[in-house]
């Protein structure tokens, strides 16, 4: 069969644009309805975190970023996707990215666990790796309270969309969900350079996120394109524009079988202008021992559920295992 070539297109996508300090929570949960609905993306503003917090943090990738590769391959990614990830280390779309990964480099830091903690033995639970903090001092206590402030602005989001599929406002708020998750920020890097889809050389290929939910912070380098309709042929792409303080919202594949399909995960990747490009994205899972299965409010007679109960852990391990390079290829360096 012919590998049909994604069309592209130089058309700015429409996001909607919900704002977290407003009063009218019935606007919220409309248009956060309507985009999960139609794309399953959106912007959130007035979100809590200030723009110069933002900025300081972006700073700090671009300090860590900056390091020599034998420095950063010292604090190599480990099973727990915990640390560096080397430039093409992650292929995400494998039908057309000819098996060449994504060029861009990465850094993952999950909640922290103590390595005595019986929960660190479980997948994406345990110590975060730092870089050496004579090399970066500060860094780890920016980085840190970042992901302490968007997991909060996580939250929030995640009310909203609790009240859109007709559930309780703290519906994610449990122990099990939110109250304990695996929320996992990844700093990320894109080189200067350019993408060239017919090769199948991207940025970051298409994919849908794996989670309940992505919080995606920018600079005003563009790249970030979605496809709002995966099934056509061929795809067509959307270019999604920075916004300034804002982050980009989008819902991930687990919360499509949540909600057995009624919100939709959506195909987005990074085409590379030749201009470097920084952002951070902050993935919100719930706990390992989740059971996600059909929301109540998602499923009638004529309706059935169309998946399977699945536990977090098990769906995640999955589809990290699929998606990143056995870690055997990488020699770490002698610290």
């Amino acid at each position: 069969m012919e590998k049909t070539v994604p069309a592209l297109n130089e058309k700015i996508s429409a996001l909607n644009c919900i704002d977290l300090s407003t009063s009218d929570v019935n606007q919220s949960i409309n248009l956060l309805k309507q985009a999960c609905l139609d794309c399953g993306f959106f912007y959130v503003i007035n979100h809590g975190i200030s723009e110069e917090f933002m900025e300081e943090v972006f700073r700090e990738s671009k300090r860590f970023f900056e390091l020599p590769i034998t420095e950063k391959m010292k604090v190599l990614r480990n099973e727990k996707h915990r640390g560096y990830t080397p430039v093409l280390d992650e292929l995400l779309d494998p039908d057309n990215q000819v098996h060449v990964g994504d060029y861009k480099e990465g850094y993952y830091i999950g909640v922290e666990v103590p390595e005595d903690d019986p929960e660190a033995d479980k997948p994406f639970y345990g110590p975060n790796v730092w870089p050496d903090a004579a090399l970066l001092p500060g860094w780890r206590q920016t980085i840190e309270r970042f992901h302490q402030e968007a997991l909060e602005v996580a939250r929030k989001v995640a009310r909203i969309i609790a009240l859109a599929l007709d559930l309780d406002a703290d519906f994610f708020d449990k122990p099990e969900m939110l109250g304990q998750p695996i929320a996992v920020m990844r700093l990320l890097r894109y080189g200067a350079y350019v993408s060239d889809p017919s090769k199948g050389i991207f940025g970051a290929g298409a994919h849908s996120d794996y989670g309940l939910i992505t919080l995606l912070a920018t600079d005003d380098v563009s790249g970030l394109q979605i496809c709002k309709d995966k099934d056509a042929q061929p795809q067509v792409w959307e270019n999604v524009a920075p916004l300034k303080g804002a982050f980009i919202v989008n819902l991930g594949d687990m919360l499509e079988r949540w909600s057995n399909c009624i919100f939709r995960s959506t195909l987005h990747r990074v085409v590379g202008n030749g201009q470097e490009r920084y952002s951070i994205a902050y993935f919100v899972e719930p706990s390992h021992d989740c059971l996600v299965e059909c929301l109540p409010t998602c499923k009638s007679e004529n309706n059935p559920p169309k998946y399977p109960p699945i536990t977090c852990g098990t769906y995640l391990s999955q589809r990290y295992k699929d998606t990143h390079s056995d870690l055997n290829k990488y020699s770490k360096p002698q610290i």
